[in-house]
Order: C-alpha cells, then structure tokens, then sequence
C-alpha cells in the first residue's frame, strides 16, 4: 500500500537522476507537488524539463533517486532493499492516474473528437460506452468544442486538437496533469484558447506540473515556479516572486533574455 498522509505532498521527486551514455541529463531533482497545486517549470532547452516530466509517468526509467505519486513509488517496487522495475501492466495501471499532455497533440487521426475522447476510457478501465460517452461530451462542452464530436483531427487547428488533447487526457480522471510545453506549437493567436482551458483546469483543483515559456500563465496560474538549468533546480519559489526577484545569477541571465 502506497505509504503517503494527507498532509504529505501528492508529487514527491527525491534524488532523481538520468542519463543517455555518459550524458547526464538530471542530476539529483528533489521536487515536491502539493496535491491541487500548479507548479511551472522553466529553462532553456537541455536543461532536462522534459525528460524530468517523462520520467515522471516512467515513460524514461530513472537511473537513480525515486518518485512517488500519491505515495506510490512510480516504475519499481522494492525488493529486500532493492529497486526492481515493474512489469508493464503494473506500469500501465500506475499511468491511468498520470494524464500527460505533449507539444504535439498526438490524437488518433482515423477517429473522431468524441471517439478519441471515449477509447481509453472504454478499453482501458472498462468504463460502459453510454458514461464514457456522457464524460466525454462534458469535458468537449468544458473545452469550448462540443460542436466538433463529429470531426476528426484534421479538420480542427491546432490550438483544437490541443485542447481535445487535455480533454482525453481528462477523460481518464487522473490525479495529476503534466504538461510539455503545450503551446509551443502553436500559431501565437492560438496560444490564449490553450491556456484558458488550463487555467479552468488548475481552478477546478487538477494537481498540474507544466513545462513552459508562457511565463504570463506561470504568473497568474501557478503556485511555484521551477528554474532548472544543466540538469539541477536551480530556484524555486512564488512564480511572482522569482520572476520579479530572482535570486541566482543564471535566473537573472535566463530571464533577461525571455521576458
């Protein structure tokens, strides 16, 4: 049984390190994620911001530290002391609580909005298709799409494909949303109908982490904001206070250059 209180953080990152060859890409992340919290990460490209986030979900396994979700050590089970990877069912039941959403939406092409939204739903944790169905068209009215049900892929922009990505992300009721710079490609005057959907999102309580450039979001939306550089954290604190009060030399040099 997972070892967590309710006062204990819903994201716990301890240690974590990952490296491709003899490239480290983090370098012992220590992170906590309150639970109904948004936290922001930022950084210049190869700082690891990605690979923390899919490392998160055990898409890349660790080569050092744990993390926990909900008090549940995610990709391993301890075995006398030691850390053995799980199988990939275990893996996939651990990832139905963990909704991820990509730069580049990743829908089915071959089926519709609403075909997208219910599959997992359906095959996954066996819901009945007349409540999937129900939830779906929820989350599309929610998104500001339910008029495209119909429509496949293709025939939406991709500030609608993303936001039916969130949606069947959604569909899953997950615990905890990740982001990877979900806007980064988009067409700029696509980019507002995107964040909308995420702010209603962290306001209905969703426990979101966010890679991201939109600092304007990570100053209005979120509780902390993560600087990362070369694999390490290298601040953290208010996004408000850290944007405006930055308090390492390589922030400063960051922000001067993005803001």
């Amino acid at each position: 049984m997972p070892e967590t209180t309710t006062d204990d953080p819903l994201v716990q990152i301890r240690g974590v390190r990952k490296h491709y060859g003899r490239h480290e890409v983090l370098r012992g992340i220590d992170l906590d994620v309150r639970a109904g919290s948004v936290m922001c990460v930022i950084g210049p490209s190869g700082s690891g911001k990605s690979t923390l986030l899919s490392c998160i979900n055990h898409l890349e396994p660790i080569d050092g530290g744990k993390i926990r979700v909900g008090g549940e050590l995610i990709g391993y089970r301890q075995d006398n002391g030691r850390l053995r990877e799980l199988r990939d069912k275990q893996l996939a039941a651990q990832r139905r609580r963990i909704g991820m959403v990509f730069q580049h939406f990743n829908l089915f092409p071959h089926m519709t909005v609403l075909e997208n939204l219910i599959e997992a739903p359906i095959k996954v944790k066996r819901e009945k298709r007349r409540a999937a169905v129900e939830h779906a068209q929820q989350l599309l009215e929610s998104v500001g799409l339910s008029d495209k049900a119909s429509a496949y892929p293709a025939e939406l922009s991709g500030g609608q494909q993303q936001r039916v990505a969130i949606a069947r992300a959604c569909a899953m009721k997950p615990q905890l949303m990740l982001f990877d710079e979900p806007t980064s490609a988009l067409d700029p005057e696509l980019v507002g109908d995107v964040l909308a959907v995420m702010k209603d999102l962290a306001l209905s309580g969703m426990t979101m982490i966010v890679v991201t450039h939109e600092l304007g979001f990570a100053r209005e939306v979120g509780d902390d904001l993560v600087f990362m550089d070369n694999g390490l954290v290298v601040e953290t604190g208010h996004p408000r206070e850290v944007l405006a009060h930055p308090q390492h030399e390589r922030t400063r040099t960051f922000l001067s250059k993005v803001l």
